[in-house]
């Protein structure tokens, strides 16, 4: 049985679609308080229990903790919980003394109500580390091809970073046409940095911005700007959390139009990351 998560119910329907399990009718509630209660539904007993939950607030993160806590007193057989975004996933490190790693503070303690995890794209691969249970990264980034334009001019698909240009290829090998470049930063002085392609030559032609997340928006829509006068510009992205006027800003850059999956569920979210989901499991 999948169980949903509230952020994330358009996904589990999706994912109870692509795998044929049944959709559990998960209720959410919240106290005066602002405390939260789940309710599961009895028929989970000796059942396999999938939980389906993006975390991109706090909230969410103890969303995850009742729902596996729920299903285990239900009886289920086994809890695999899937993270199709995890929060709190960039803070990987102590940046400062006195400060958490606080990705593995949450991977520890969703290990504990769980017996494997499966979250797509995280932002680092070693935050798989993290967790105390199996977990393992689901690629969703070739889906994001599906709603590019078919009639793209000569396409150059573009990550933010050379340790990101492993899902610009996913993106372009998917579409099945393109070449691959990432971003780089030129510093002329001490205060006087660029962001502009590598290598590739952008005139005329068709780019296809990629990155697994889009928060604000800021350096990708500066960086969007440098291009040397792009035919198109698009934005493909697992994750569209779109924070504040980050759209704003993409649009004012020149983006004509922003694909997402629904690990984030939201206006821009073309396509479903449930089909990599579901391979996985």
């Amino acid at each position: 049985m999948l169980l949903s998560g509230s952020s994330s119910q358009s996904l589990a329907a999706a994912l109870a679609a692509a795998t044929g399990e049944r959709l559990g009718d998960v209720t959410y509630d919240s106290f005066p308080d602002g405390e939260q209660l789940v309710t599961v539904p009895p028929a989970v007993d000796g059942e396999r229990a999938v939980i389906v939950a993006s975390t991109p607030t706090s909230d969410a993160h103890i969303e995850v903790l009742q729902l596996q806590d729920a299903a285990r007193d239900a009886g289920a057989s086994e809890i695999i919980t899937v993270l199709p975004y995890m929060g709190y996933a960039r803070q990987d490190d102590a940046f400062d003394p006195g400060q958490p790693v606080s990705a593995r503070a949450v991977a520890r303690a969703i290990s504990t109500g769980t017996d494997r995890v499966l979250t797509v794209n995280p932002h680092e691969d070693g935050v798989l580390e993290c967790f105390d249970v199996p977990a393992a990264g689901v690629d969703a980034a070739p889906q994001l091809a599906a709603p590019l334009p078919a009639d793209l001019i000569d396409p150059v698909f573009l990550s933010p970073d050379h340790g990101a240009t492993d899902l610009a290829t996913s993106v372009r090998d998917a579409y099945g046409a393109g070449v691959t470049d990432h971003f780089q930063k030129v510093r002329h002085s001490g205060s006087d940095v660029t962001v502009e392609p590598s290598e590739i030559q952008t005139a005329g032609r068709d780019v296809v911005v990629t990155d697994d997340i889009v928060a604000t928006g800021t350096t990708m829509s500066e960086a969007i700007t440098a291009l040397d006068d792009p035919a198109r510009v698009f934005v493909a992205t697992v994750h569209p959390l779109l924070a504040g006027n980050a759209r704003l800003k993409l649009a004012r850059a020149g983006v004509e139009a922003v694909y997402g999956t629904d690990t984030i569920e939201c206006a821009v979210s073309e396509v479903s990351a449930a089909p990599a989901i579901a391979d996985a499991l």
